[in-house]
Order: C-alpha cells, then sequence, then structure tokens
C-alpha cells in the first residue's frame, strides 16, 4: 500500500458519546454542520484547520506579502466510539483511513449532557483503548491464520518476515500493548501499513474540562490532576486540555475580543491553537517557508525530508529539476532584517540534495525546469 500522500493526511476524532467531539470538530474546522448533516449518526465529517504560526506571521510582517498562506491540517470528525460501533465495517473503515488520532475524553460536570458512570477521563482511555486492540488482535489472528496456510505451501522471505512481525505485534496485544507503542523498523511498518491497525495510530488525549476562574491554571493541570502523565509519555502519544465552553464562546469573536477575552483567563493563547499544533507534530510533520512580496507560505513536509523532497511539496517538477536551495533559519532571517543583509552576514547558505530540512528554514529553491 503507497505512503498516505501529505495533502490527504488525516487525523480523526474518536470520543465516546457525549464528550464534546462533534463540538470540538465544528470549532476546529469552523464547519457549518447543521443537524440533518447527522442524520445518520455513523456518517464520518471532514473538515480543515489551518496551523497557527507566529514564525510566519513575522515573516509576512517583514515581506508585507499580497498573500499569506498557512499550513493546514485536516480533521474527521468520526461517529461516537464503542464497542458495538467498532463491528460495523463503515465506522471501521472511516476510523481506519486516518493517520493519527485526537481522543475527545469528558473532565466536565454537566447534569444536562448524560455520562455512563462517574467522570475519569483515564478509564475512558482504557476502555477505547481495549476495545481498539480487540479489534487489531481479531485482524492479526485472520491474517496468521491465512499466513501460516501459506508457508506450509511455500517458504518465502516475505512471508517469514510478515509471520514473525504479525507473532509478536499479537504478544503485544494479548499484553494489551497497543501497536504503537511496539518498536519497527521502516520495512516492518511498511509491510504492516495495509491493515491501518488502530491501535497503531498516534494518539493526542484531549481532555475536555469545564468552565472556571481558574481557567489558565486548570488547563495546565489537566493532564496531571486526571492521572494522564504517563499516557502522555508513551511512544507515539501526547495529551493536552482544553474547555469547549470556553472555545466555542472564543469562535464567534473577532481577534480583539478573543485575545481580551484569554487575557481575562490569564491566558495567551486558545487551547485549540495548541491541540493543532500538536496534531500537526503527532503525524510528524514540519513546515518549512517561501518568502516574498508575492506570498508568505508555510510548506509541509515529514520531519526528516532532504531539500529536493522539499522543492517537490512546492511542485512536483521542482523535485526532479532541483539544483540547490538557498536557506536561513526564519529568526536568523528576522535579526537580519533582510536577505541581503543576511546574504552579506553569510548566514543565508547554499544547500545541496542531502541537506535536511528544518522546521523553520525559510528556502529559495532553485530548479532547471
Amino acid at each position: 500500500m503507497q505512503e498516505p500522500h501529505l495533502d490527504e493526511m488525516k487525523t480523526g476524532i474518536i470520543g465516546l458519546p457525549q464528550v464534546g467531539k462533534t463540538s470540538l470538530f465544528k470549532i476546529l474546522t469552523k464547519a457549518k454542520l447543521d443537524d440533518r448533516g447527522y442524520s445518520n449518526p455513523r456518517e464520518a465529517h471532514i473538515g480543515v484547520a489551518r496551523v497557527p504560526d507566529e514564525r510566519l506571521d513575522k515573516l509576512s510582517a517583514l515581506y508585507s506579502p499580497k498573500k499569506t498562506t498557512y499550513a493546514s491540517v485536516e480533521y474527521v470528525d468520526v461517529a461516537a466510539i464503542g464497542q458495538e460501533a467498532l463491528k460495523e465495517t463503515a465506522f471501521l473503515s472511516s476510523l481506519r483511513s486516518v493517520d493519527a488520532l485526537i481522543h475527545v475524553l469528558r473532565a466536565f460536570e454537566d447534569d444536562a449532557i448524560a455520562h455512563v458512570g462517574p467522570i475519569d477521563p483515564l478509564r475512558d482511555i482504557k476502555n477505547v483503548e481495549f476495545d481498539m486492540m480487540i479489534s487489531d488482535l481479531a485482524q492479526v489472528e485472520k491474517r496468521l491464520e491465512r499466513v501460516e496456510k501459506d508457508l506450509r505451501k511455500m517458504r518465502s522471505p516475505d512471508l517469514e518476515h510478515e509471520n514473525a512481525l504479525l507473532l509478536r505485534s499479537k504478544e503485544s496485544l494479548e499484553k494489551e500493548v497497543p501497536l504503537r507503542e511496539l518498536e519497527m523498523t521502516p520495512e516492518e511498518k511498511k509491510l504492516i501499513r495495509g491493515f491501518m491497525f488502530l491501535s497503531q495510530k498516534p494518539v493526542l488525549y484531549v481532555v475536555n474540562i469545564g468552565e472556571s476562574s481558574t481557567l489558565g491554571e486548570d488547563l495546565d493541570s489537566a493532564v496531571a490532576r486526571y492521572k494522564l502523565t504517563d499516557m502522555a509519555h508513551r511512544p507515539n502519544a501526547g495529551a493536552t486540555a482544553i474547555c469547549g465552553k470556553v472555545e466555542a464562546e472564543l469562535a464567534e469573536m473577532d481577534e480583539a475580543e478573543a485575545a481580551d477575552f484569554l487575557a481575562s483567563y490569564g491566558l495567551h493563547e486558545s487551547g485549540l491553537v495548541r491541540l493543532i499544533r500538536k496534531s500537526y507534530e503527532l503525524l510528524g510533520l514540519i513546515s518549512f517557508f517561501t518568502a516574498g512580496e508575492d506570498e508568505c507560505r508555510a510548506w509541509t513536509v515529514p520531519a526528516g525530508s532532504k531539500a529536493p523532497q522539499a522543492a517537490g511539496a512546492i511542485h512536483s517538477d521542482h523535485e526532479h529539476h532541483f539544483i540547490r536551495a538557498e536557506t536561513i533559519r526564519w529568526d536568523n532571517l528576522l535579526a537580519a532584517g533582510s536577505e541581503a543583509a543576511a546574504r552579506a552576514q553569510g548566514t543565508l547558505r547554499l544547500e545541496g540534495k542531502e541537506y535536511v530540512v528544518h522546521d523553520g528554514d525559510v528556502m529559495h529553491i532553485r530548479h532547471s525546469g
């Protein structure tokens, strides 16, 4: 199976019923979803959010371009998760098709919105993870049967590799360790990618807390308060907190109003901004910039990409005809005040095909195309 193309990389928003995930999706993607759109509760909805970036804002202030273009993340609002839903083909396929998960966890008290049992985000994580691991285990066992049959007919190195990897996966799942924590080589990841295992997807746990007068402190302490620190530090996982109620109010305000509103809670940015940034990182993505009078723009590439791949993100022809990249870190460019000054100082460098792009590089691609 092919690598997902960057433009198609999606983050699925999941959660138990009544946790606030659809509200979060609507605020994130500014989606105008009427209730009619939810007549089929199993239908997934897709929306795009731009990735806020102060570095790009500062570059735009320097160049005053006609246009500023931010990077973006695509989100999918998947139906409420649970054992029953995980048995449904349509639900499973929409969940499997995403590249990372945001798991919204309810930590707010509201008598008007029913919740099963007492508020306990850690319990909710464990229940959902368990259900996803059971789903993966069924898939692993089914495939193992097939591979073992084929191996009896004919030994092949590929099948033997797959068999060994599936056995390791089975062992991990039986110990209730999600596949995102299983160490794999890039070759092994490729071998197993077609299964789109649920417990292998990177996950960001998002604690949705209630409104309070000490919201700034409550957001900072929520991960520890609900005993999610250990979960957040596991491989391919992270955690953050938002207050859905406040985010909904912020979404209705203009920038100046929103800034005052946040300041009244002792916050300098909304939880949503952090969440978007974290989900971008979770996908293993970084931004580099192109800057000029026409446009200042953030481009998205996987971390570890080399300069020709960055050129290819701008235009596929540029990758094949890549010659060199003129490169400078965004903050060095700002400190110099202009490209000419940076060139004179020697901070603007010429890099070749082997150069690994860093998050925050400003690049001019030279190509023969």
